[in-house]
C-alpha cells in the first residue's frame, strides 16, 4: 500500500534568510572592492612631498633663536592646502601652530599660533612653497620632535609629514678636528712624495736618453774619421789627381 505524505504549511524557521550584503550587490547600494582599489591607485600617482633638510637633527643653544625649515612641493598644484607645525615629546603634544594657503599666488596665511615665540617664515612665491617656522628665545624644555604637516584637497587630500628632532643645549661643542688634519696631512705628504718621485724618475728617464744620444753621435762621426784616415773605399785617401796622356 502506498503512502502519499502532503505537507501544507511550511515552518518558517526553515525559510532561507537572504544575506544583506546579498541584498546590498542586487539593490547596487554597496561599494565594490574595485572601487576602493582604483581610488587606492589615484591617491598613490598623485604626488605630495613635505620636507625638512636633510640634518635629522639639529642643535641651538639655550636663549637663541632656530629656523625650523619645511617646504612642500606637489605635482599637481594645490588649492585652500592645510599646513601645521606639532610638538612632540615624552609627555606633551601640541599643535604650535596652524594655517591655509589658498593657491600659488597668495602668501600662508595663519589660523592658530600657540607660541607667540612662533613666526611663519616661508612664502609659496616663485614655487618655493616654503613654510619653515622661527622659534625664538629657546628654553631646554623646546627639546623634542617637530612635525611639518601638510594636506592637499587638490589631491583627495591626501596628507604627507616631515620630522625634525631639536636638541636645545647649554653650549655647542667644538668638535676637535685634530685627528682629521693629521689623517689629511698624511695622506697629502704621501700623494706629493709620489708625484716628486715620478717627476725625478722622467727627469733621470731623459738625461739618460739625451746621454745616449751623444754617444751615438760620438761613435758616428769618430767611425768616419777612421775610415778617412786608413783610406778605406768611399774615403778622401781613395781620389786620386787624373793622369796625363
Amino acid at each position: 500500500m502506498a503512502v502519499f505524505l502532503f505537507f501544507t504549511s511550511r515552518d518558517p524557521l526553515s525559510l532561507p534568510i537572504p544575506h544583506p550584503q546579498s541584498r546590498k550587490r542586487n539593490g547596487g547600494a554597496a561599494h565594490s572592492p574595485r572601487g576602493n582599489s582604483q581610488r587606492e591607485r589615484e591617491a598613490r600617482v598623485l604626488h605630495l612631498r613635505v620636507s625638512v633638510g636633510k640634518a635629522t637633527t639639529i642643535y641651538a643653544v639655550n636663549g637663541t633663536e632656530i629656523l625650523l625649515p619645511c617646504t612642500f612641493t606637489s605635482c599637481f598644484g594645490f588649492q585652500n592646502l592645510r599646513f601645521w607645525w606639532s610638538y612632540n615629546s615624552s609627555d606633551i603634544f601640541k599643535i604650535l601652530i596652524d594655517g591655509i594657503v589658498k593657491n600659488e599666488k597668495s602668501d600662508p596665511k595663519v589660523k592658530l599660533k600657540d607660541d607667540d615665540r612662533i613666526t611663519l617664515e616661508g612664502s609659496v612665491k616663485e614655487k618655493v612653497n616654503n613654510i619653515s617656522i622661527l622659534l625664538r628665545n629657546l628654553e631646554f624644555s623646546d627639546t623634542g620632535k617637530y612635525t611639518c604637516h601638510v594636506k592637499n584637497p587638490k589631491e583627495n587630500y591626501l596628507q604627507h609629514q616631515a620630522t625634525i628632532f631639536l636638541q636645545v643645549v647649554d653650549k655647542l661643542e667644538e668638535v676637535d678636528n685634530t685627528v682629521t688634519l693629521i689623517i689629511l696631512a698624511v695622506v697629502g705628504g704621501v700623494i706629493g712624495l709620489l708625484i716628486f718621485i715620478l717627476l725625478v724618475k722622467k727627469f733621470i728617464a731623459f738625461i739618460i736618453k739625451k746621454t745616449q744620444e751623444k754617444k751615438k753621435e760620438c761613435l758616428v762621426s769618430s767611425s768616419g774619421n777612421d775610415n778617412t784616415e786608413n783610406g778605406l773605399p768611399g774615403s778622401k785617401a781613395e781620389e786620386k789627381a787624373p793622369t796625363k796622356v
